[in-house]
């Protein structure tokens, strides 16, 4: 008996022990977070008293120790001013020792000198707007808190955002006016994304190592051929040779597809988006024949031969044609261009990749999620900005694709399809 209730008493102890730790490790991160936010206060604080600290030894050292006459220095005190300093992301005023030459001109300290450049705060509003904080939030972001006697600046809505629409607009420039010439890009997709009832086309390439780059952007209301022609005129002028072979997938625009062909020409063979052309011709069923209708499409295009794909999207075609005229024509507009990577003799991670515009897909989710925030758009220039800004994070994560050894095998599939050369007049 005895023993029996010393067990009781050692398990009610442990017991307790038990919930006590836990209560403790419940704590733990509490008291950590607490304890971050005060040392980046405590950091932001001192930070500030070494930097004035620094400023006084500037002082000292071209003027001297106080109180010690020296008639050979060249420079004296002139009391102090009110200086305004980039510091842990947010502009702040300090005071600022001056230090005046014997003829009178103000002499700048050298700690000053290298600390006051404006581009810091820039960056980090810049960072800040990628990762979704809101303009008006952007003060509360910041990490620690400053004295109280340390007057904060260019932490309110308007500053952040005219600090951002500086820093973007030439990292902008820069990002979509990028050289291309010597670089080679056997694919080409081109897509769109609505944005703030504007119309982005988006072109990405692909170069023979399997590495992606995004290669334009163009800015309209519709996906007409003007703005397309645009796009690609603006990658020629940029360096992009037209006459090499290329495969070049798109979503199936009218408007694309005819500037594709005046641009390059037979140079370039297109593969039709197939989510896309699955879409359109679902979107002209009713809900009781989608599946049956999908399920034979997609059997068309997983077969390994062009025939036997044709034959098949054209016998669905034929049994829609009756009851479905509108997806019947929808199945057969563009058809060719559908199989284009069959064609090829592309298999595959290449095959399931080239078939469909999914790869810019996956780029405007990471656009989205950047633009995520704002709540108007004021003009098309805000949304181009934007939206290359989401272009260039999205960018940051790129990696080869699946199956890039291949892609040697689609070099030499597109060099067989290469147009001939124009036969030349002979004298006689």
């Amino acid at each position: 008996m005895k023993r029996s209730n010393h067990k009781r008493g050692t398990r009610r102890k442990e017991s307790s022990r038990r919930q006590r730790w836990g209560h403790q490790r419940r704590e733990v991160p509490e008291i950590l977070r607490d304890a971050r936010q005060d040392l980046r206060a405590l950091v932001i604080e001192h930070g500030l008293e070494v930097f004035e600290a620094m400023l006084e030894d500037d002082r000292l050292a071209l003027c001297g120790p106080r109180h010690e006459p020296n008639p050979e220095r060249e420079a004296y005190r002139y009391g102090y001013d009110e200086g305004v300093l980039t510091f842990g992301g947010r502009r702040v005023r300090l005071r600022k020792p001056r230090v005046r030459r014997k003829g009178g001109s103000e002499v700048e300290l050298p700690s000053w000198s290298e600390h006051r450049e404006r581009d810091p705060l820039e960056r980090r509003v810049v960072q800040q707007m990628l990762i979704g904080v809101s303009t008006r939030n952007y003060g509360q972001s910041l990490e620690g808190g400053l004295p109280e006697e340390t007057r904060s600046l260019c932490t309110e809505r308007s500053s952040v955002s005219r600090a951002f629409v500086l820093r973007t607009a030439q990292a902008v420039r820069e990002f979509l006016g990028r050289a291309v010439e010597g670089k080679e890009f056997p694919v080409i997709l081109i897509d769109g994304k609505e944005i703030g009832g504007h119309v982005l086309l988006i072109a990405l390439g692909v170069d023979r190592q399997g590495r992606k780059q995004v290669l334009g952007l163009e800015e309209g209301t519709t996906e007409n051929t003007e703005v397309c022609r645009s796009l690609l005129q603006n990658l020629i002028a940029r360096g992009l040779e037209v006459e090499h072979p290329r495969l070049v997938v798109i979503d199936g625009g009218k408007g694309l597809r005819r500037a594709v062909r005046e641009v390059f020409g037979q140079w370039a063979l297109v593969q039709r988006c197939r989510i896309h052309k699955l879409r359109n011709v679902l979107e002209h069923l009713p809900e009781n024949r989608r599946a049956a209708a999908a399920a034979a499409l997609k059997r068309a295009w997983g077969t390994d031969g062009v025939e036997a794909a044709r034959r098949e999207l054209k016998r669905l075609a034929n049994h829609l044609r009756q009851e479905h005229p509108g997806a019947a024509s929808s199945a057969e507009e563009g058809l060719e261009e559908t199989l284009t990577v069959l064609a090829l003799g592309l298999t595959g991670h290449l095959r399931r990749l080239f078939s469909s515009t999914n790869m810019i897909e996956n780029v405007n989710g990471t656009v989205q999620q950047v633009i995520g925030r704002v709540r108007r758009w004021r003009n098309g220039q805000m949304v181009v900005r934007w939206a290359a800004m989401g272009l260039m994070a999205a960018e940051g994560g790129f990696r080869r694709i699946q199956g890039w050894r291949d892609l040697s095998k689609l070099m030499a599939a597109l060099e067989a399809h290469k147009p001939a050369a124009p036969r030349r007049a002979v004298n006689e």
